[in-house]
């Protein structure tokens, strides 16, 4: 769906430059949930919005699909394949009713009118935003922006979503939703997903972590495998998800657990176990 050959970045703009990654070289599957890992300054957001031509490399090729992302004749099929949802909702509003808000882009994309009205109905049912189609979406909470954020990319039905830290403006109850969503993108549509995000927690429900560290792939493999290495994530500057902290506290106590437990109902069945076998 998505490869990175041998990319370089530097903001033309910055002084003194910067190199923010020098020949990063990434491929994401199609059907593939992948979230990106990094501290802040890392490069994972920008790596992102090279993903479908919003920045363009400096040196290297970014292929979205098998399209280029450098060639200017392509960027409303690369845009239309690989769509993006940015970390502040309210700063991708357009309209004052949420369902003209999704049907925005694809009547800037020239759909058939009846065709538009099937997609939004299909986007705020996808989202269960249904019932706030005719609201102001200065009358949603986050999360629920949030979600009305993400049925207006899915109106222009792309094989892959690009999330740039969506979760990170919402309270626990809008992280949930809007994450309850993001899976079901991807396991029952079969929808290609990026996530970046600084919730461990969130990382831990995708099939892949990529960890950038000073714009180079320090850790790619699945959640298990990387969050087992607790020593090795903290030294970077970040942190594992809290079941796994609370199992590497107790291991260095002397406890026999696992070190691939990475989710609460996990934790629950391990501890469970553990306390069954002392009865």
């Amino acid at each position: 769906m998505i490869k990175a050959e041998n990319i370089s970045f530097t903001y033309d703009d910055e002084e003194p430059k910067r190199m923010i990654f020098e020949g990063l070289n990434l491929q994401i599957e199609k059907g593939s949930f992948v979230a990106v890992l990094g501290h802040n300054g890392s490069g994972k957001s920008t790596l992102a919005k090279t993903f479908n031509g919003i920045l363009l490399p400096s040196g290297g090729k970014i292929y979205v699909s098998g399209m280029d992302t450098s060639n200017e004749k392509q960027i409303f099929d690369i845009r239309s394949t690989a769509g993006m949802v940015f970390q502040n909702p309210d700063n991708q509003m357009v309209a004052a009713v949420v369902e003209d808000e999704i049907a925005f882009a694809p009547e800037n994309l020239g759909v058939e009118p009846k065709d538009i009205r099937r997609r939004v109905d299909e986007c705020l049912k996808i989202v269960n935003m249904t019932e706030f189609a005719k609201y102001s979406p200065s009358r949603l909470s986050g999360g629920q922006k949030q979600r009305v954020a993400i049925a207006a990319v899915l109106a222009m039905e792309p094989d892959c979503i690009i999330l740039d830290e969506p979760t990170a403006m919402l309270d626990p109850k809008g992280r949930k939703e809007v994450m309850k969503t993001i899976r079901e993108l991807n396991k029952k549509r079969n929808m290609t997903v990026v996530l970046i995000t600084h919730f461990m927690e969130e990382a831990a429900l995708a099939d892949r972590i990529v960890v950038i560290d000073h714009g180079k792939i320090l850790m790619d493999d699945i959640p298990k495998k990387v969050f087992s290495d607790v020593d090795g994530i903290k030294k970077i500057g970040l942190d594992v998800p809290q079941v796994t902290e609370l199992f590497f506290e107790l291991k260095k106590m002397g406890i026999d657990l696992p070190d691939d437990v990475i989710t609460v109902e996990e934790c629950e069945k391990v501890l469970l176990e553990k306390v069954k076998g002392k009865i």
